[in-house]
């Protein structure tokens, strides 16, 4: 109890590591301490040193479509928004981001020159991830 009352009083930037304490509990609750432990460090890799942690989830699509395919279909494929409808409202918003550059234009295409160590990291705001691979 003294440490939920410690964290109810964390404000501003603090809340952030109240966030991190409870998502490790409920982790820990729901799936184990080591489970736990690789979630955080999935977590600080992708959030906070911007790395592409192997562990977040990955989507392969045959090399054949990754080139030239359209960056809202990409998220799509990805499962980050469920149709290019959303894709492009997404865009607009300023809400989508290939490998960490926020895509701007709708109409953009993927090539091989946005692969990072063979991935295209694809994300949705600031907590939805996804690796595309093509295979």
């Amino acid at each position: 109890m003294d440490e939920i009352r410690r964290l109810e009083a964390l404000g501003g930037a603090e809340i952030n590591e109240a966030k991190k304490a409870l998502a490790s509990a409920a982790t820990t609750l729901l799936h184990g301490r080591e489970a736990a432990e690789a979630a955080a460090e999935t977590a600080r890799k992708t959030f906070e040193e911007g790395a592409l942690a192997a562990s977040l989830p990955t989507v392969e699509i045959a090399a054949s479509e990754f080139e030239g395919m359209g960056a809202l279909t990409a998220f799509v494929r990805a499962g980050l928004v469920p149709s290019t409808g959303e894709a492009r409202r997404q865009v607009k918003a300023g809400g989508l981001r290939l490998n960490d550059a926020q895509v701007s234009d709708e109409r953009a295409t993927l090539s091989r020159a946005d692969l990072v160590d063979g991935v295209a990291k694809l994300s949705f705001g600031k907590k939805k991830h996804v690796l595309l691979k093509p295979v």
